[in-house]
């Protein structure tokens, strides 16, 4: 993964993740516009780990179940309530990471 590609994935995941919110319903702008900070926040340093330091599945896992955590808390900020914090982290991030991981079987495929 390269600099294009880390881009495209930050990009990537703040448009499927604010999409996600959009879905659920969310209306408050200070929310959905959280969701690109925290997303520029936790997005970088793991995909800066997984490149340099360990791509394993088990880091990729730990790493998304931080991110789950860290989000989650960055919401509970914002929407002052423990499960929609945590539905919003868990939904919005499993949905950008299983589009995420299309998008690298795809490509895969295509060379």
């Amino acid at each position: 993964m390269n600099l294009g590609w880390m881009s495209f994935a930050l990009f990537f995941t703040i448009l499927v993740e604010y999409g996600m919110l959009l879905l659920l319903g969310e209306k408050r702008r200070k929310v959905l516009l959280s969701s690109i900070v925290i997303n520029v926040l936790t997005n970088i340093p793991l995909n800066l780990y997984m490149l340099h330091v360990d791509g394993g599945w088990t880091t990729f896992v730990v790493g998304e179940s931080l991110v789950v955590l860290v989000e989650a808390l960055w919401y509970f900020a914002f929407v002052r309530n423990v499960f929609q914090a945590l539905v919003y982290s868990v939904l919005c991030n499993a949905t950008s990471c299983l589009f995420g991981l299309l998008v690298q079987l795809m490509g895969e495929c295509w060379h």
